[in-house]
């Protein structure tokens, strides 16, 4: 089964409205999609009515932005857990994910600033511009500002330069906390899947904590074949969820076409013997 249950859409930093993305995902041969927004669900409703529409499941989905401290001197990292499954209309996620947009907006500001002290004027007004959801502006939309204003030449270069811990415009933030996130995701009715854990910045005993807390708080899964994985990481991951008994998820991470690395449904197959996220749907 071809299942993809990590994307995006305008709703937070994804360039495509969510029909849009139902239709890449189902032109691509996915089966089963999800749509996993940043701190929002406001696009859920559009994509579910897609997704019957081209004759593929809907999973409703948010990806989750957290601060997890491997130890107190650890000035934290931010990682993402993804939500699927969950009911949209939870009282406790619905505001919990409001505190988290407001806080985005406070980042944004003081990301702002730092860009202008490195003479990078009008980013805040800038990176609007490119936010259809006012109430989320992301480093995506800056990165974006970042290449109209000719600075760099691609987003990719903009977070490399500009928005990465130690770059000019990186603002330290704190998300929600683990504990938080888990408990609304359940609460939500939801299963909760690390996403893409290849990409953080934390030593392999750090990564084996974060594991070891994350399953404590009743986490499901992670995501093994992700387009933010290199094809090692594959086989990393994979015996990660042999070694601490999680289930596996798969998804592109689409954010749109010339921003993403892999195109929904062009992912490996996860390898046999793991069980999936979705086995017990």
């Amino acid at each position: 089964m071809n299942v993809d249950l990590h994307s995006h859409s305008i709703a937070s930093d994804g360039l495509l409205a969510p029909a849009e993305v139902a239709a890449r995902a189902q032109a691509g041969g996915v089966e089963v999609w999800a749509l996993t927004d940043h701190d929002e669900t406001g696009g859920l409703a559009e994509a579910a009515a897609a997704a019957t529409a081209l004759g593929m499941r809907f999973v409703p989905g948010v990806e989750i932005s957290v601060t997890w401290r491997a130890d107190h001197n650890h000035q934290g990292t931010t990682i993402h857990v993804v939500g699927l499954n969950i009911d949209p209309a939870n009282e406790a996620l619905a505001a919990g994910l409001a505190g988290i947009r407001a806080g985005r907006d406070r980042r944004a500001e003081r990301m702002a600033f730092s860009l202008e002290v490195a003479g990078v004027r009008g980013a805040l007004e800038g990176a609007r511009r490119h936010a259809i959801n006012p109430a989320l502006l992301s480093r995506t939309h800056f990165a974006r500002y970042l290449v109209e204003a000719g600075k760099v030449k691609s987003t990719h270069q903009a977070f490399n330069h500009y928005l990465t811990e130690g770059k000019p415009g990186y603002v330290q933030h704190a998300w929600a906390s683990l504990e938080d996130a888990m408990g609304w995701i359940h609460g939500a009715g939801g299963v909760a899947v690390v996403a893409h854990p290849g990409r953080y910045k934390l030593s392999t005993p750090q990564l084996n904590r974060f594991f070891d807390e994350f399953k404590a708080l009743g986490g499901d899964a992670i995501e093994v074949m992700t387009g933010s994985h290199t094809s090692d990481q594959y086989n990393h991951f994979a015996e990660a969820c042999r070694c601490f008994g999680f289930r596996a998820s798969r998804g592109s991470d689409y954010h749109g076409p010339g921003e993403s690395r892999v195109d929904p449904g062009t992912l490996p197959p996860l390898p046999p013997d793991l069980t999936p996220v979705w086995h017990d749907w």
